[in-house]
């Protein structure tokens, strides 16, 4: 069995993919975000401020996905410097730091996870790791960094060709910002695997489907 004394937090995660990768390894994992969760899986999400979670229990991992929109470089077109709504860009930045500093001095295993962006250039964070979803059984193209403290950096699980933008190229809709930072569940399963299985001598298959899309879209 996983280690049941483990109580690990996945923070600004709505649609609970790493949450439910986590209890489906039988590990005590909750998700939190101000939103309701997408999931399925209300009775593990926590829906509140990140910042009063952090200190509601002693976490032994947390793994934290702050939004990303006005720091990624694809929202450079808006937020970029010179733009009108850069001071937005700079209070996002100093959000995510101050959500980092404050995860890292509550415990000793934290991962904060964003597309590339500014956060290195404008912000005080450690060197990420990069890693892309065409690495985990996903043909598809999206730059993603993981700052790391505590975790070793995720290795290649399943290297595929046939490799698209296609998360980029959704068309507009109420739904596409949850739908773009949507964790890929070969991500998902590589962490679960490589950070918390190894470190209890397991090894388990969570899912028999990383190479369907993340998403099926219409004709």
């Amino acid at each position: 069995m996983a280690d049941a004394g483990r109580q690990i937090l996945v923070g600004c995660e709505e649609s609970q993919v790493i949450t439910i990768a986590l209890r489906k390894a039988g590990f005590i994992a909750f998700s939190c975000d101000i939103q309701d969760c997408s999931g399925g899986h209300s009775e593990w999400h926590i829906k509140g401020d990140i910042f009063e979670v952090l200190d509601q229990k002693k976490w032994t991992d947390i793994i934290l996905h702050p939004p990303c929109t006005k720091i990624a470089v694809s929202g450079n077109g808006t937020y970029a410097k010179g733009k009108g709504r850069f001071n937005e860009r700079l209070e996002a930045v100093k959000w995510t730091q101050k959500l980092w500093e404050k995860a890292i001095s509550k415990c000793d295993n934290v991962a904060l996870e964003n597309p590339i962006g500014v956060l290195n250039t404008l912000g005080k964070f450690p060197k990420p790791q990069y890693i892309q979803p065409w690495q985990f059984g996903h043909g598809e193209t999206k730059k993603t960094g993981l700052w790391l403290k505590g975790f070793k950096p995720l290795e290649a699980t399943n290297i595929v060709e046939g490799r698209e933008q296609r998360i980029w190229k959704l068309p507009p809709s109420e739904d596409r910002g949850k739908l773009r930072s949507k964790t890929y569940t070969g991500i998902a399963n590589a962490i679960v695997e490589q950070w918390f299985l190894k470190s209890v001598g397991e090894k388990i298959f969570l899912r028999d489907d990383i190479h369907e899309p993340l998403i099926e879209t219409g004709t």
